[in-house]
């Protein structure tokens, strides 16, 4: 990779850990690279991210970086000034897990970036939606991410139903997560709304030792009485390969 910037500006994804485990040597190493030369960084949190470089390098003096928010309540000034102090530098995305701009508020930057003609370079690195994706056994050739379902119980719900009607009519993959402590909500209100013969991946914890990635019918999921927990959790509904 060169270490020279494009004249323009270079903005990298600088893709992180999905969790706790794992040293530099789960990175591509392109990554650590990047990370020991870019001075100009954009986080949700600063903490975070500095830690996360550490973890990553312990030759990077955390004293000469330069570190901006970037998170849902950036203003779209403040992307406009994040822009700003790319022109003819090279700068990173850091997420707080797996890879930024995947839902994630980094996704903000890069179209302005684009908007403003900033290079755009995406490094290799973890994304748990399409670890869980591909581990699932679900259709990988159609499927859609909706993010993060509603939080009151009767619009989830009723989200829920109108998933399996879609998993049901297109036979696509339907993926969705929820913040770690309401895990456990919402996989009660999938087991007592949709279908038992609609198939269910919960993917949790991925790329860490307690691991978990199962898919199961709903009916033999009821069966099991699953208890989640506060953990990163992916979940995918779908319909049986025929």
């Amino acid at each position: 990779m060169s270490s020279h910037a494009h004249t323009e500006g270079t903005l990298y994804l600088l893709p992180v850990w999905l969790g706790d485990a794992g040293g530099p040597e789960m990175l591509a190493p392109a990554v650590v690279e990047v990370a020991e030369r870019v001075r100009l960084f954009f986080a949700e949190d600063e903490r975070t991210a500095r830690r996360m470089l550490r973890r990553m390098s312990p030759t990077i003096v955390m004293q000469e970086l330069e570190m901006h928010r970037l998170d849902k309540d950036t203003s779209p000034e403040e992307v406009e000034s994040h822009v700003h102090l790319l022109r003819g530098r090279e700068g990173a995305v850091i997420s707080e897990a797996g890879m930024p701009a995947i839902a994630d508020p980094g996704a903000r930057l890069v179209a302005a970036a684009h908007h403003a003609g900033i290079r755009v370079v995406p490094l290799p690195g973890p994304s748990s939606i399409l670890l869980a994706l591909a581990a699932s056994g679900l259709n990988g050739q159609h499927f859609t991410f909706h993010g993060y379902l509603p939080r009151e119980q009767q619009p989830r719900r009723q989200a829920l139903r109108e998933l399996e009607q879609l998993a049901r009519r297109t036979g696509g993959a339907q993926l969705f997560m929820e913040t770690p402590y309401r895990n456990d909500a919402l996989l009660g209100d999938i087991l007592r709304t949709v279908g038992d013969q609609v198939l269910l991946c919960i993917a949790k914890d991925i790329g860490q030792p307690q691991e978990m990635i199962r898919t199961r019918t709903i009916g033999e999921w009821r069966k099991a009485g699953p208890v989640l927990g506060k953990c990163p959790a992916v979940f995918i509904l779908g319909t049986p390969a025929t």
